[in-house]
């Protein structure tokens, strides 16, 4: 008999952050899920953690794959489960009645479920909170975390699995395509799912250009009316344009800005404001 949840754990080279995942989810009081191991061939040790838990896990493979996502599309085709949930090495579930708590919210009626998360940054944990209602404008600004959401896995197989050329955003181009493009349902729950290990390679701030790179061919591709205002959007993320709305939340050096500017503009061309 297939199970309600799927849990998939993809590791590569991360011993500890590997058995801290796995003891978070040993500890749930609620267990009658199916757990499963992609490891990628891993050299520092992660097999022996494999190995002492093995009879926790449903699946445990250790191979060399072609990626996070190719690991990934491995965990999905293992699979059973109604509904699937990723929390990969270094991540970790919020309390240990997360599982209990999310389960009893599950039914056919939704094909996503999300909640929200915190992440660690540096010693702080920091609360993220995702919204009630997703729009277009939303995933071209952000992304719901794979570490708080619940798919249905039959929907990979309807929509498309995990992109393997991407390295980094391919959970976001499934999520704003089902979801903007396939209308899928989805509920928010009101509830902190996980702890997000930030040590990945789609935190580091060094890939960031390599992230608006690859939103930019998917849209493209996916959305091609949309790109302008996505560069739009790109440029009011821009440091500067932040550190604007910064000032302009506190009054009396907004004043001051606004002076300036105005200073500046009587010794330039006449501005449009097109």
């Amino acid at each position: 008999m297939n199970k309600k949840l799927s849990i998939i754990t993809v590791n590569y080279n991360d011993k500890a952050g590997l058995e801290k995942t796995i003891n978070s989810v040993k500890q749930q009081t609620w267990q009658d899920f199916e757990y499963l191991i992609i490891d990628g061939g891993s050299t520092d040790g992660s097999v022996d953690i494999v190995n002492k838990y093995k009879n926790e896990f449903a699946h445990c493979i250790s191979e060399p794959d072609n990626g996070v996502y190719n690991a990934m599309n491995k965990g999905i085709r293992l699979a059973t489960g109604d509904y699937l949930y990723f929390l990969n090495s270094g991540d970790v579930l919020n309390d240990k009645d997360v599982l209990k708590n999310v389960i009893v919210q599950i039914n056919n009626d939704f094909d996503i479920y999300y909640g929200d998360l915190f992440y660690r940054e540096e010693n702080e944990l920091v609360y993220w909170k995702h919204p009630e209602k997703l729009s277009f404008l939303f995933f071209l600004r952000e992304n719901i975390n794979h570490q708080a959401c619940f798919i249905k896995r039959n929907l990979f197989e309807k929509i498309f699995f995990y992109n393997e050329t991407h390295k980094i955003i391919s959970d976001w181009e499934f999520l704003i395509y089902a979801i903007c493009k396939e209308n899928v349902p989805y509920k928010h729950l009101k509830m902190i799912i996980s702890i997000y290990d930030t040590t990945g390679i789609s935190s580091s701030p060094y890939n960031r250009d390599a992230i608006h790179e690859d939103k930019t061919k998917i849209l493209n591709r996916l959305f091609p009316l949309f790109i302008e205002d996505y560069k739009g959007i790109s440029e009011l993320q821009l440091k500067r344009v932040k550190q604007f709305l910064f000032i302009k939340e506190h009054k009396i050096a907004f004043k001051l800005l606004k002076g300036f500017m105005n200073l500046i503009l009587l010794f330039l061309p006449k501005f449009k404001n097109h």
